[in-house]
């Protein structure tokens, strides 16, 4: 279709990419190191990590990795890591030896971490040690054999690593470990040294499993070139406001996840960025002390991570002048949650869009837009088509599946050949399953995810739709819809809601539907529940919400 998106590009941003000086992400890395080798890269539990040191630690890692586990180029490695100094220290090691980085949830059951391991192959895994009771039962089903155990310890300053080990001991215990693993801090104590390895943009770097928020997980392929193309599209877009070796970004989305490991761990890395690592985002009153201390200038989070730090009252006290830059995606931002969020910080949320599959930004609105619900314009080199069912195109304003492709859409998923195909268009744009429409000025709208439409007595019902509106009810802290069978209407609208206090009703939640709802998308079903199920990224998990009586 015509690129009606570029007529509202910011007068810098250009329609294309440029031909990359980095073909790897390893050379971003090195690059960077040695740039702004005296700057902090990395702050965590109270301690700091410079440029230099990460690439000091990160070198011994891939030295140990090649030459004592023989690890080559093209062979996986496992990490499952939470947002510790440990994290970008293994991710940079793996990669500047041509590894493969498995991306692992430390939240995962046994169940699910054997699933993945046995799917990717993978011979290695690097994990804290917190989460070794889900990996021992089932350790002998998989491929691994070198299992390198993090201690939360590992890399913080000698007098900070003396308080976190003397409150684990006094708190958790210390778990034990086996002498047949190797331990994180006497890996990076090495004095190997390798020689550079030769890696090519077409080279894998990392197999990032998909959310499984509706069924089994599956790996994308994403090569070098396809984050160092969403790295350098996502920096011609905010090159304008933010300066290299000057930013200081809040981490508390996992690095596991592709939007905070593209986002907030590569691109920040690559502007000398100061990042500071939240393990625990959900412990808030924790969460909150971190942001008071530290004069940040980018905060990047999903819906529930905003709508979670506007419960604080501490939070809403915070000095925000430093604040710039709000960036909300991973799932839809809620009208409510962004006004809210510009009344207390006086920084819009610069809402953005992607999947797993595309590295992950496909669009982003441009930085202090008024928030509108669009998620934004197509980057540079990014080209959409909105398709019907028959695969035809729909005009501007009608709504159908979103298409793209560009240099950030992954190459394959890992061993699903059926499924790689039938994720492409013949003319080779991937299929997102989202529902969305453009306006007249190139600005896209999701409508909701295909898997998520509910029909109900003929007619498409998109439960954001819904969502959003009863977000805005006073009282109301969140919601999730759902669609369950019906005979007479084939689904039926169940509205599951998380109030602040009993006095709300059912009928209460009832007239304001039917005061901004037609009659078919208003709910057969109120249900008052204590927290709406999410994945480790903030995303409803709609499965569950059906399992709900």
């Amino acid at each position: 279709m015509k690129k009606i998106w570029l007529d509202s590009y910011p007068n810098h941003i250009p329609s294309k990419l440029s031909n990359s000086e980095f073909n790897s992400i390893s050379e971003i890395f090195n690059y960077a190191s040695k740039k702004f080798s005296n700057l902090i890269a990395f702050n965590s539990l109270g301690s700091n990590l410079s440029f230099k040191k990460t690439a000091l630690f990160a070198n011994r890692f891939s030295a140990f990795l090649y030459n004592v586990l023989r690890i080559r180029k093209g062979d996986k490695v496992a990490v499952m890591l939470p947002n510790l100094l440990t994290f970008p220290v293994s991710f940079f090691g793996c990669i500047n030896i041509g590894a493969i980085v498995v991306n692992v949830n430390p939240l995962f059951t046994s169940r699910e971490i054997k699933s993945l391991l046995m799917d990717s192959s993978a011979e290695t895994i690097v994990i804290l040690d917190k989460f070794l009771d889900e990996l021992e039962p089932i350790l002998s089903e998989t491929k691994i054999k070198n299992v390198v155990v993090c201690r939360p310890y590992d890399l913080l300053n000698l007098p900070m690593a003396t308080i976190v080990k003397a409150m684990l001991f006094f708190k958790t215990k210390l778990n034990k470990i086996s002498k047949d693993y190797i331990l994180f801090g006497d890996l990076v104590r090495t004095k190997e040294k390798i020689q550079p390895v030769s890696i090519s943009k077409n080279d894998i770097a990392v197999l990032q499993y998909t959310g499984g928020t509706t069924g089994k997980s599956k790996a994308a392929v994403l090569t070098h070139h396809n984050l160092v193309s969403n790295i350098s599209q996502l920096q011609l877009w905010v090159d304008n406001i933010l300066q290299e070796g000057k930013e200081i970004i809040i981490t508390a989305l996992p690095m596991y996840h592709i939007f905070s490991l593209t986002v907030n761990l590569l691109f920040f890395y690559k502007i000398g960025s100061k990042n500071i690592l939240v393990a625990n985002p959900r412990d808030l009153k924790s969460f909150v002390k971190t942001l008071s201390k530290n004069k940040f200038t980018v905060i990047t989070a999903v819906n529930t991570l905003f709508n979670l730090l506007l419960t604080s009252s501490k939070f809403k006290k915070t000095k925000l002048q430093s604040l710039k830059f709000s960036v909300g995606g991973g799932m839809a931002v809620l009208k409510s949650t962004a006004k809210k969020w510009k009344a207390v910080t006086g920084c819009e949320i610069t809402q953005g869009y992607g999947l797993t599959e595309t590295s992950p930004i496909v669009a982003v609105n441009p930085v202090g837009k008024k928030f509108n619900g669009s998620i934004g314009l197509p980057l540079p080199s990014t080209e959409i088509s909105i398709r019907d069912e028959n695969d035809n195109e729909v005009p501007v304003g009608k709504a159908g599946e979103l298409c793209v492709k560009g240099p950030q859409v992954m190459t394959e998923y890992w061993n699903r050949d059926t499924e790689t195909k039938t994720s492409f268009s013949s003319d080779g744009f991937f299929k997102t399953g989202d529902i969305a429409k453009f306006d007249n000025d190139g600005y896209l709208y999701i409508v909701d995810r295909k898997k998520d439409m509910i029909i109900s007595s003929g007619f498409n019902v998109y439960p954001n739709e819904i969502e959003d509106y009863v977000s805005s009810f006073q009282g109301v802290i969140e919601c999730g819809v759902v669609g369950k069978s019906d005979i007479n209407r084939g689904e039926s609208i169940i509205l599951y809601v998380v109030r602040d206090n009993d006095t709300i009703t059912e009928s209460d939640i009832s007239k304001y539907c039917k005061k901004g709802l037609t009659v078919y998308k208003q709910p057969k079903k109120i249900v008052f529940i204590d927290e709406i199920p999410k994945n480790n990224v903030g995303k409803i998990l709609r499965r569950k919400l059906r399992e709900i009586n």
